[in-house]
């Protein structure tokens, strides 16, 4: 474990299969009457509260200065309340496996705002990688979703969103860290900060009665939790590690497991084509990393 902590592509594979998870057990949250805003709130309470409890029992505790509360807030709202209430809401119109797919647009974005605001200039192998990659995905987004099955542009365009905030957000968290901050605080203090911000979105919306379900679906929401948890906890270690260009590489790895679990699990059906661009993904993770090993 020691030694995936200090890996990028160590923690660009745990983090990018952890994440992968969540777009089907959204889907059958979702199948059990979750709606978005609630599963978006169970994700950041529960990984805000187990991520917190791991900094307290490690001797950490989290800082409430100026910085520290300025970077919860906007970070918890870009990088976490967001794009997780649009990927989950997205999941029952466009399947587990497409709605995964809006995470691989990511990097270009990311790639793009890198660019412009001076933070990271990738080598030309890493454009490459990522260039292949977003070529890869134009491919999968292009049969718009299950074989026989197309998703509405409506909801293709709203899952468009997912990566713009996350790229947004991979940009932010760079720049603004707080000097000093470990992974494990800036994690919990975020998801926290997110958990309230989508409750108080709950309750605004009329959606409070809906806060029983997760205790009717014990299993899933552990599973959710835990799961969460994990990703994030290595999350923010690879922003540490691998930067935020890098950092949004976990996109393809988890639009990978999510395709595979949905086909396998969920009974999603997809199109030789959407395989294909899976594939070409594939590659442009591959460039990526061996130009991140080469930077180092």
């Amino acid at each position: 474990m020691k030694g995936v902590w200090n890996s990028a592509f160590g923690l660009l594979l745990v983090t990018g299969g952890l994440l992968g998870l969540t777009p089907p057990i959204g889907k059958l949250a979702a199948a059990g009457g979750a709606p978005a805003l609630l599963w978006a709130f169970v994700i950041s309470v529960g990984t805000g509260g187990l991520l917190l409890a791991l900094l307290l029992t490690r001797g950490g505790r989290l800082g409430f200065d100026r910085q520290r509360l300025r970077y919860f807030v906007i970070a918890a709202t870009i990088s976490f309340a967001l794009p997780n209430s649009l990927l989950l809401a997205t999941i029952p119109h466009l399947g587990a496996g497409y709605a995964g797919i809006m995470l691989t647009l990511s990097p270009v974005v990311t790639l793009l705002l890198s660019l412009l605001l001076g933070v990271r200039r990738p080598s030309r192998l890493g454009i490459a990688g990522i260039v292949v990659g977003f070529l890869g995905a134009l491919l999968v987004a292009s049969t718009r979703g299950e074989a026989g099955n197309p998703a509405d542009l409506l909801w293709v365009g709203l899952g468009l969103l997912v990566p713009i905030s996350l790229a947004a957000g991979n940009i932010y968290r760079t720049h603004a860290w707080p000097p000093g901050a470990g992974p494990i605080e800036l994690a919990a203090g975020s998801h926290l900060a997110a958990a309230g911000l989508l409750l108080a979105a709950l309750l605004a919306t009329g959606g409070g009665a809906s806060l029983a379900l997760p205790a009717e679906m014990p299993a899933l929401t552990a599973a959710q939790v835990v799961t969460s948890a994990a990703m994030f906890a290595f999350f923010f270690r690879l922003q540490a590690v691998g930067g935020p260009v890098y950092l949004s590489q976990i996109g393809y790895v988890a639009a990978a497991v999510g395709l595979l679990l949905g086909v396998l699990f969920l009974g999603e059906r997809y199109l030789p084509l959407t395989w294909i661009g899976a594939a070409v993904v594939a590659l442009g993770v591959a460039l990526t990393t061996k130009a991140q090993s080469k930077a180092g």
